[in-house]
């Protein structure tokens, strides 16, 4: 069986994680892949720990499904590379500052023009233009431009970021979208387009209910830990043995909840009824379950409340994550070869197709691991690639 995007063809000239995210996702529906490095060094991500056999973890993550070739750009024979290789691609994806790729002749209107069928993605870090637009971004950076660290954590500790890289990951995430998109968009059209996106757009985007509330009534939101602004309970509470979290969604829920825990009293408190209420006296709500929860190990309130219909659950680390019987289930941890790190296992495939699936196809590449196949694809000689390896032009 193909994958959804066998044909499809991207010349991928990112770094770092929002873009490699989005590509790698392209990958593994069944793009064709070719990621341009520059030839000292490569993605500067390869040299970010944590390293495995002296290879990067961060750079593994992101980089599955993908082709390396290593050329200079500054040079006009590597700018000739490249740009061949847009006239033959059907994506062209960077995430060079505004204006970078302008200066190396590899714009939008210059690729277009001699192939208008091309879909041409930009991703920046505050838009392609405005008064930020040639500020410096990164994940940390935007999680705090953008709000999120002061959503996180606790409104009296120290802003917090969040664990993960979510304003790089929703970026990558919203040029895919946008890609495919414009893909489908030139079914129609035959026509390709250009697609931009930023780590501010998409993380403003996230922003979600809280900026709503926001413009609604005017208060601004803080961190509450875990707890939530909109319903309660729901954050993580403490047994005798560990933390859990629990979710009440709705007022049934609500109930149950009670009956599990066998809490008639806190049942029939009538403050605490409905949803309104319980965010009302959320303090005297979580000081009765509190009570009640240290009295139970993890395990034991987890199942009981569950038997119930609530939802409720443990805060896995990520090696209970890993092990986990649903996560092998979903296929989500793979085995994948690689020549230097026999027992290279990746983040699975998230999304499943019934008729076309895609799949992990290859290790991410080594710098430059296939710059002999793409040039000799392309029509070079073993003596010209060498000539060309010889002048620092490749690598």
């Amino acid at each position: 069986m193909t994958a959804p995007l066998t044909g499809i063809k991207v010349l991928d000239l990112t770094r770092a994680m929002a873009g490699p995210f989005c590509t790698q996702l392209l990958g593994d529906l069944g793009a064709e892949v070719i990621k341009v490095e520059s030839i000292q060094g490569g993605d500067e991500t390869r040299y970010w720990g944590p390293f495995w056999n002296e290879i990067s973890g961060y750079f593994l993550s992101a980089n599955r499904n993908k082709k390396s070739i290593a050329v200079n750009l500054k040079d006009q024979a590597g700018f000739r590379i490249v740009a061949t290789l847009a006239e033959r691609a059907d994506v062209f994806i960077e995430n060079f500052r505004p204006g970078a790729v302008g200066r190396l002749g590899l714009d939008y209107s210059s690729l277009a023009y001699t192939n208008p069928r091309l879909v041409y993605c930009s991703l920046s870090g505050f838009g392609q233009d405005g008064p930020c637009a040639q500020e410096p971004a990164y994940n940390l950076l935007m999680q705090g431009f953008a709000g999120l660290m002061s959503l996180t954590g606790f409104a009296d500790g120290e802003p917090t970021r969040a664990g993960l890289p979510v304003t790089d990951l929703t970026a990558g995430l919203y040029a895919a979208i946008g890609i495919l998109t414009a893909l489908y968009s030139r079914e129609s059209t035959g026509e390709g387009q250009k697609v931009e996106t930023s780590l501010l757009e998409g993380q403003i985007s996230w922003l979600s209910y809280y900026l709503v509330g926001y413009l609604a009534n005017g208060v601004i939101p803080r961190g509450m830990g875990s707890a939530h602004h909109s319903l309660a309970p729901y954050r993580a509470y403490k047994a005798c043995d560990g933390y859990f979290v629990i979710a009440v969604g709705n007022d049934m829920q609500w109930k149950r909840l009670c009956e599990a825990l066998g809490a008639v009293d806190l049942g029939n408190d009538e403050r605490l009824l409905t949803n309104t209420g319980r965010l009302k006296f959320r303090d005297d709500m979580d000081a009765a379950l509190n009570k009640i929860f240290k009295e139970y190990t993890v395990s034991e309130l987890v199942e009981r409340i569950n038997t119930y219909e609530v939802p409720c659950g443990p805060i896995n680390t990520i090696d209970q994550v890993v092990n986990d019987p649903q996560v092998s289930h979903l296929h989500m941890i793979e085995q994948v070869p690689h020549a230097k790190i026999p027992d290279l296992a990746l983040c699975g495939v998230p999304i499943k197709f019934s008729k076309t699936p895609g799949r992990i196809q290859t290790a991410p590449p080594m710098h430059g691991e296939h710059t002999d196949q793409i040039l000799s694809g392309m029509g070079f000689s073993p003596e010209k690639i060498a000539e060309l390896r010889m002048k620092g032009i490749v690598a």
